[in-house]
């Protein structure tokens, strides 16, 4: 799988989908380990999980964005276990480059401050992945 084309394939989807101007985020592609380090380390749960984000600022989903001090619409970062979305994909009979590209929109609108704390902000976001992947030909992920 080559990842940068995935990544920014999901990254395109998304900005055009939502009519975003010029963003970046950073993504760390590792294994469980690090991912569980992590977890533990910013959400008190020393478990791996398939993806994990950190906005760069509080955001309202569908808020205008505002740059940096330097000009520059940093997101924030996201960070993918391959071993945890290796083994889901499997799981669930799709291609790893398929799960990881939802895996990438998902954390991609976290950044956004789009969640799933509820049963309606899971609904929004779900709405809005589905449409995403099925812009990139991608079926349902849920």
């Amino acid at each position: 799988m080559d990842l940068e084309a995935v990544a920014t394939s999901a990254a395109n989807a998304l900005s055009a989908h939502l009519a975003l101007p010029e963003v970046e985020a950073t993504l760390l592609a590792t294994g469980d380990a690090q991912v569980t380090q992590l977890n533990a380390d910013h959400r008190d749960k020393a478990k791996a999980t398939n993806v994990l984000s950190w906005p760069s600022a509080d955001r309202i989903p569908g808020a205008p964005l505002v740059p940096d001090a330097w000009g520059e619409l940093h997101l924030g970062d996201v960070a993918l276990a391959f071993q945890t979305c290796s083994r889901e994909a499997a799981d669930q009979d799709k291609p790893v480059a398929d799960h990881v590209c939802h895996l990438i929109v998902h954390g991609l609108l976290h950044l956004l401050g789009y969640d799933h704390e509820t049963d309606s902000d899971a609904a929004m976001m779900e709405g809005l992945e589905r449409e995403i992947l099925g812009k990139l030909g991608l079926p349902d992920p849920y």
